[in-house]
């Protein structure tokens, strides 16, 4: 994951987290977890793309670039007989990426699927070759190991957690940092 730098000033990346899916020679691909839009799925998915929908929860801004819908699961072919995850991509053991609109359309068909199992995203934030490199360097991001409990967890202190985790990781295993280390 990508957790911007507290000097990042960027409004598209401030003070945000990115799950990177894709990184090759031809450039990086993520979806920014903590971004919530007050459209939720299920509005998205009637008004949008006229599709019923049993799934529900937030719809996340996925980052400044447009015209991609995108789906973080967690759902293999074996939870259900009509999904077939042989286009997704394996981000983590256990956890996908999808852009594929008909396996996104099923997907908008399990019911209470909300962000208990799947994030869903508009937009995503992309970089040419090089360009995160560059970035890297000049210090605008942070990285930390993605995990399913990060992809999962409530946006709204997931930056700032993030951060607190990676400058007492000099000091202290993760695993010992209290939720909220001012109650330590």
């Amino acid at each position: 994951m990508l957790i911007a730098s507290p000097k990042l000033m960027d409004p598209n990346f401030r003070q945000s987290v990115v799950l990177i899916v894709q990184h090759s020679a031809q450039g990086a691909l993520g979806v920014v977890l903590n971004r919530p839009l007050e459209l939720t799925i299920r509005q998205a998915a009637e008004q949008v793309l006229g599709t019923p929908c049993a799934a529900d929860g937030p719809l996340h801004h996925g980052g400044p670039c447009e015209s991609m819908l995108a789906v973080v699961h967690s759902l293999a072919a074996d939870d259900d007989d009509e999904l077939d995850d042989e286009d997704d991509q394996q981000v983590l053991p256990g956890l996908f990426f999808t852009t594929d609109r008909p396996r996104i359309e099923r997907l908008l068909q399990i019911p209470d699927l909300g962000d208990r199992n799947a994030k869903f995203f508009v937009g995503y934030a992309g970089w040419g070759p090089q360009q995160l490199e560059g970035e890297m360097e000049t210090g605008s991001w942070l990285t930390a190991p993605a995990t399913a409990a990060h992809i999962f967890s409530s946006p709204e202190a997931l930056w700032g957690r993030l951060n607190t985790e990676i400058n007492l990781r000099k000091y202290v295993h993760p695993s010992r940092i209290p939720p909220d280390p001012r109650t330590n």
